[in-house]
């Protein structure tokens, strides 16, 4: 039977945890909140830019911003794995990472093995795990969720354009999870550049006919880049709202956890507090009837 002490010291200690894990479960919900406003509102925009983007694909084969639809063969791979800067938060950075080390494995195997796949992880867990075994990094930016809005992302998004328009890599690809609600997200992986049509737009391309005003060049040259960072910034959007989803998630389960652990304890501590009195009151009867005999 376990020592009265011991039990009552670990109800304790559970009970500490549940407070705490009750606690992040409510501060993470509070930010889910303001993430998936703010990715539910930049959605509609980002496809609709994004289907403009596409749509003026063909358009761009003249033009100085044609630079970021150009088809290279698939040799230089940078890969962006977007993890989050703090754990408890369930399979959430282990999903992402899985992802990318099979891509590399199997998609990217060749290129892999020539040396020409490398990494660019947004976030610290990412950013640890790859560093520690070894991987081809060509940077990192674990500071963009610290305060993450538009002038934040500029800069990433940038540092991607440039790398491609300099044929330093011939695709860029994004590994996040997709935000779907408070308890679903979705492990995609999505070609940043070059800027790719499905075949749906493909066949519809001949179909569109815009009118520019003022200009064709005009537009495209601010429109193009333009829309490349609100893709970015949708990615890490998403990516923020399923952190503290997948947080709010874990942090839940844990509390639910640690209250059936407090009722086994308890039920443990009140059994052997009783047992410790039955103890006593045979001790006590058989001292008795020791006296009386």
């Amino acid at each position: 039977m376990p020592n009265l002490k011991e039990v009552r010291t670990r109800i304790e200690s559970v009970n500490s945890t549940k407070q705490i894990t009750s606690a992040m479960k409510m501060v993470a919900a509070s930010k889910l909140r303001r993430a998936q406003n703010a990715i539910v509102t930049m959605r509609p925009y980002a496809a609709k830019l994004r289907e403009l983007m596409q749509d003026l694909t063909k358009s761009l084969e003249q033009s100085a911003e044609g630079k970021y639809a150009v088809v290279r063969p698939a040799e230089k791979i940078l890969i962006i794995p977007v993890t989050s800067n703090r754990g408890l938060c369930g399979a959430f950075n282990t999903n992402v990472i899985r992802a990318t080390t099979k891509l590399i494995s199997e998609q990217y195997a060749r290129q892999n093995a020539q040396g020409n796949v490398s990494l660019y992880c947004i976030g610290k867990k990412g950013d640890d795990f790859f560093k520690s075994r070894k991987y081809k990094l060509y940077g990192s930016n674990i500071h963009v969720f610290d305060q993450l809005d538009f002038t934040a992302v500029v800069p990433v998004a940038q540092q991607l354009m440039d790398a491609f328009e300099n044929a330093e890599f011939d695709q860029i690809v994004f590994v996040y999870n997709q935000f779907k609600n408070a308890g679903t997200q979705v492990l995609i992986h999505e070609q940043f550049l070059p800027i790719e049509m499905s075949v749906e737009e493909e066949t519809t391309q001949s179909e569109v006919d815009y009118i520019f005003e003022p200009g064709k060049e005009q537009i495209l040259n601010e429109l193009i880049p333009k829309s490349l960072k609100i893709q970015v910034y949708k990615v890490l959007l998403d990516s923020f709202a399923s952190e503290h989803g997948a947080r709010m998630i874990a942090m839940h389960q844990a509390t639910d956890n640690a209250t059936e652990l407090i009722k086994e304890l308890k039920l443990s501590y009140n059994k052997a507090r009783q047992a410790a009195i039955t103890k006593e009151i045979l001790e006590i009867v058989g001292g008795a009837n020791a006296l009386n005999a």
